[in-house]
């Protein structure tokens, strides 16, 4: 099957660990996009992370938010959210006092926590009980969860309408239920006119999986988590290999 649009995780996937890209990979992703080719990101990172700090990446699309807010170029093309974050949060802390919560809204971020310890570079509000955020949706709510037990024990906060993911083993990120990675691709692919099976995604983490295994073609690249690469049809070289970008060279733009 040919090959029509390409979409990949960023951190640990398609950036380096200091969270630049090759020149080589620049290179590649270019010629993608003289081929017609719609690379497409898919990521848990908010807007304002991606478009100022990563300028030097071109892209067609976006899934931000892990699913949350899915645009082609500049054009919204759905948004989804958790109404009523304050509700859940006054619950966590009552029970979980000491529990680090972070709300992505509005493409803000307030938190209860030295948020830079878990981003580096962040900026963020500092609140204690979270009243800015009354009245607003939430993109996601990030809980400090550091395996997949402890991210179980959170569950009972979770509203019927929404689900909990974990990302890199450090927090666990409760959004609404169409708010996933795939509901995103999908969306991307009608708009674009592509089929699922005619998609290659790239992936490392948890979030990845339900996209690598619905696509054409999943690639874990080789820091994937083990769950990733056992969920994938292939593996490619590590992020720090410019895995991504030389899997494309040779298996999409030679044989396009």
């Amino acid at each position: 099957m040919k090959i029509k649009m390409i979409v990949t995780d960023l951190d640990r996937t398609l950036l380096k660990d200091d969270k630049t890209v090759s020149n080589y990979t620049l290179h590649v992703l270019e010629k993608l996009r003289e081929r017609g080719i719609p690379f497409v990101i898919a990521t848990a990172r908010p807007i304002r992370t991606v478009r100022e700090p990563l300028g030097f990446l071109r892209f067609d699309a976006a899934v931000y938010h892990n699913g949350a807010v899915i645009m082609a170029g500049d054009s919204l093309l759905a948004k989804y959210g958790i109404a009523s974050p304050t509700s859940i949060i006054a619950a966590l802390l009552k029970d979980r006092p000491e529990i680090n919560i972070s709300v992505e809204s509005n493409d803000r971020m307030y938190s209860n926590m030295s948020a830079e310890e878990l981003w580096p570079g962040v900026q963020y509000t500092m609140t204690v009980d979270f009243h800015e955020t009354a009245g607003m949706i939430a993109d996601k709510i990030l809980l400090e969860a550091n395996s997949p037990e402890e991210m179980a024990e959170l569950e009972p906060y979770v509203p019927a309408e929404a689900y909990l993911q974990l990302s890199e083993n450090s927090v666990a990120m409760m959004m609404d239920r169409q708010a996933t990675k795939l509901n995103g691709v999908r969306i991307l692919a009608a708009h674009y006119g592509v089929g699922l099976e005619e998609i290659a995604a790239f992936g490392d983490d948890y979030n990845d999986i339900d996209m690598l295994t619905a696509c054409g073609v999943g690639v874990a690249v080789e820091n994937a988590l083990p769950e990733v690469k056992n969920a994938a049809n292939i593996i490619c070289g590590s992020n720090q290999e410019d895995g991504v970008a030389r899997w494309i060279a040779e298996n999409i733009l030679t044989n396009d």
